[in-house]
Order: C-alpha cells, then sequence, then structure tokens
C-alpha cells in the first residue's frame, strides 16, 4: 500500500510498510480500537419499493438512527422518505417506523429532504444483524467485501457502523516496529455512523471514550515534546472531545466518555493532535474540513494534488498519508 509523507514544503511518496521511518522516538500514536458491525440490509420503503437499509447509529435512548440509500448498491441516499415511512426487511425480522429526523434539528444542507432518521423499530435487531446483515458498502466499491476485511488489527469493542480505515493497513508485525523505534500507541474508542455526509453535512453525534491512561499518555507526550499523531478522523475528533482547558492559555486531555457533537474544523481547530495517519476524503467531505484542521490548508491541497497525480487509490480501501505539519 503506497503512502504519502507529508510536511511543510516536502512530500515523499512511500510504502505505508515505510511509517517507522518517518515517526520519532517519543511520538505517540493513537488508534481507534472500535471494531466493525454488519449493519446493511435489503429492506422495502412500504409503497415505493426496494431501498438498501444503513443500522447508522445505536442512539442513547436505545433506539436506532438509520439511513436509507437506493437499491442494490446504495450509491445515492433516498432524500424523499418522511415521517411515518415504514420499512420492512424481506423476511419481515425488522419494521421500522421512520419517526425524526437525526439529529431533530437537522435538515439537508441540499433542502430536498433528510438522510438520517430516528426510527421506532418492532422485531429481532440482534437476529437480523446476526443472519441478514453485511457490511456499509456504497457504488464505487468493484465487489462485496466481507466483514473481516473492515477490521483492523486494534478493533476490540463492537459498535462502529463503518471501519475506522485509517488503521486498516496496519499488522502486527507493523505495530512491533513502531514499538521498537520508541514509538508508544494508545487506543481511544469512537464508534462511527455512517460516513456518507452530503455535503455541507457534519457529522452526526458519535459515542467515544478516552481512558484515564490514555489521556495520560497524551499529556506526557506533549510535555516532552514528542508529538501526537492521530489514526484517522475518528481519533481526532475522540481526543479533541477530551480536551479541557489548562490555565488561561493551555489546553490538556483528560479521561472522558459519552457522545460527542465536536466538530474539528479549521474554524475549530484541534489542540492537542499534532499529525494525522489518514487515507484521502472526497473534496466534499466533512473529514476534508478535519484534515485541513489538522494539516493546514496549503499542505492538504498540496497532498491531495500529489496524490491525484500519481493515482492514489480513494475510500476505505485506498492508500494512505501521514500528515506532519
Amino acid at each position: 500500500m503506497r503512502m504519502l509523507v507529508g510536511r511543510p514544503g516536502r512530500l515523499r511518496h512511500a510504502r505505508f510498510r515505510d511509517l517507522p521511518d518517518h515517526l520519532e522516538r517519543g511520538d505517540l500514536l493513537v488508534v481507534n480500537d472500535s471494531a466493525t458491525e454488519a449493519r446493511e440490509l435489503d429492506a422495502r420503503l412500504v409503497g415505493r419499493g426496494p431501498v438498501v437499509l444503513h443500522l447508522a447509529q445505536r442512539l442513547r435512548d436505545r433506539g436506532w438512527a438509520v439511513e436509507l440509500r437506493t437499491a442494490p448498491d446504495a450509491a445515492r441516499p433516498v432524500l424523499d422518505a418522511g415521517e411515518g415511512d415504514v420499512v420492512v426487511t424481506p423476511t419481515g425480522t425488522l419494521r421500522l417506523t421512520l419517526t425524526a429526523p437525526h439529529p431533530r434539528e437537522r435538515s439537508s444542507p441540499t433542502g430536498r429532504g433528510n438522510r438520517l432518521w430516528r426510527a421506532a423499530m418492532t422485531g429481532d435487531v440482534a437476529l437480523a444483524l446476526a443472519t441478514e446483515a453485511r457490511p456499509i458498502a456504497y457504488g464505487y466499491l468493484d465487489r462485496r467485501y466481507p466483514l473481516e476485511a473492515y477490521q483492523t488489527v486494534f478493533g476490540l469493542r463492537a459498535g462502529s457502523a463503518e471501519m475506522p480505515s485509517a488503521g486498516r493497513p496496519f499488522t502486527p508485525e507493523l505495530v512491533t516496529r513502531l514499538v521498537a523505534r520508541g514509538v508508544q500507541i494508545a487506543p481511544v474508542t469512537l464508534h462511527t455512523g455512517v460516513s456518507s455526509q452530503e455535503a455541507g453535512e457534519a457529522p452526526p453525534p458519535e459515542w467515544f471514550e478516552v481512558t484515564a491512561a490514555t489521556a495520560r499518555l497524551v499529556r506526557d507526550t506533549k510535555l516532552a515534546g514528542g508529538r501526537v499523531v492521530a489514526v484517522g478522523t475518528t481519533v481526532t475528533r475522540a481526543l479533541e472531545s477530551a480536551v479541557s482547558r489548562r490555565g488561561r492559555r493551555g489546553y490538556t486531555v483528560r479521561a472522558a466518555r459519552g457522545w460527542t457533537g465536536r466538530v474539528v474544523t479549521p474554524e475549530q481547530p484541534p489542540y492537542v493532535v499534532d499529525g494525522l495517519v489518514t487515507g484521502w476524503h472526497d473534496p466534499q467531505a466533512s473529514h476534508l474540513l478535519l484534515v485541513e484542521a489538522v494539516a493546514g490548508p496549503e499542505l492538504t491541497q498540496q497532498a491531495y494534488d500529489a496524490a491525484v497525480a500519481a493515482g492514489y487509490l480513494w475510500h476505505e480501501f485506498g492508500d494512505s498519508a501521514l500528515l506532519l505539519p
């Protein structure tokens, strides 16, 4: 797998296995230990016809947020569903009634309806996920991949609708080489929702946890002059959701857990993340604003221009970047 290494004024094409060569003793890699679940099902929008159903998130009230997309390959969101519409799976295991947009105050940036819905659900969700569901996928993929392909070596806590894909290229051997070089590795948890946001749409709230041990490693790394490098936008969101003010000007990370609505953008920049391991995101994606917030707009643009020119692969099974502003 290819990896573009970007620093101010310097870009280098490398292989992901070379990652230890581009980090230093005392750096801290923070990874997401959330594991991916199968959350996509065939379904029927009653009175309308076939749809693809994404169980996007378990909600804090124990309900679900769902997304409807066009059949058969989930290429586009269904934006003209409405409150009270009913969705059923072919076997009848699940029956859903759309009750309200999710989050409640959100409307589509396009002005053409709602993409995510809260749903009242009857039936056996666990059975449907175990027997009928497959990993969430979109029309750009060349083929279907098994659930195992959506897991990372760090995934221990099931709960993500989609893969925390920045961690996908890591192997046990690479982790061993990183540790041998003196690079520390610490976990956080952020259970991802669906990543198919429309242009201008911020990510919905997601559940996260930063433990006291990881928070302490982040603080110690910063005090010692090392870099905190987030493996993915999900890790960045989790870490920055655990930031608290220290004194008049400083910020620190403390143990935290719960639902976060933190959106990292150039206008709301990160306070503790110094670098980023990431995949390649579509220009309209909210993830790209987070990348710009960490790496800066100039380095981000240079990296994307170089990636396009070199034919890097996009999306969750694509190539990677290491951005160190």
